[in-house]
């Protein structure tokens, strides 16, 4: 047999934004047919957001729940860069988290288990399993992965506040909000920008679009889906100290 052969499979689940209703048919079907639940969590002493969100639409009553901590805190590493570049005290302890979580789920599977592991939204945009995946990779070689779309913040959170987000030949630019240097440029060459996690940067995003002129053509919408959503179509009267972490920006021209 081969040594990496494992009994269980893993499945990597995107329940969408928020809002139970808007998770899958394959999702519910897998989280319901998978004896052991990974979940990340920001913080080691909170709960999992999207671990609640899965609760609302199937029992998880009987499940093994594995509790992933992965600190919010920046790294120097990119993915795929194991060892390489610049590091730094949270470059090592996400790593020591991380290798937490692979061990975990790797002794699931070897027991027989499949394994879910949940993501909000979609586990293809900007979601921390992926750097899981490359450790798991590179441990057990072969390994049976399946990863399961789902809906994403940003395609809820347009149709929440009942714009499109491009038609015909338009551009559309995705960016981490974070992403300041040459915003601008960036403004004036796609129809459309979706700015994601604006939290902390709302003061100067709304400085930039109201001096290039295209405040009014931006709306904000904070924790799409859920039950304390909020869109503001006039971005300039965001309460921007209490703007929550799960808030985008979207400027459609």
């Amino acid at each position: 047999m081969n040594k990496y052969h494992m009994n269980g499979k893993l499945f990597v689940i995107g329940i969408g934004p928020g809002d139970p209703e808007l998770l899958t048919l394959k999702a519910v079907r897998i989280i319901r047919e998978s004896a052991v639940i990974c979940v990340p969590k920001g913080r080691e002493e909170g709960s999992s957001l999207a671990l609640s969100i899965a609760a609302k639409a199937v029992s998880l009553e009987g499940r093994e729940i594995i509790e992933a901590h992965f600190p919010m805190k920046k790294t120097m590493k990119k993915r795929g860069s194991a060892g390489a570049g610049r590091r730094g005290s949270a470059d090592d302890e996400l790593d020591a988290k991380w290798n937490d979580t692979v061990e975990a789920i790797k002794n699931k599977l070897n027991e027989g288990n499949n394994v879910a592991f949940l993501t909000l939204g979609d586990p293809s945009i900007y979601s921390t399993f992926f750097y899981l995946y490359d450790k798991l990779l590179e441990l057990v070689p072969g390994l049976d992965i399946e990863i399961v779309p789902g809906v994403s913040s940003i395609n809820a959170a347009a149709s929440r506040a009942k714009i499109f987000l491009g038609l015909g030949n338009d551009r559309i630019a995705v960016l981490p909000a974070n992403y300041m240097d040459d915003l601008g440029t960036v403004l004036e060459t796609f129809d459309t920008v979706v700015l994601m996690k604006v939290n902390k940067v709302i003061n100067e995003i709304v400085e930039l679009l109201s001096g290039m002129g295209l405040a009014d053509k931006a709306v904000c919408v904070s924790r799409a889906g859920m039950e304390d959503e909020r869109i503001y179509r006039d971005i300039r009267e965001i309460d921007r100290e209490g703007l929550n972490y799960f808030s985008m920006v979207i400027v459609r021209k």
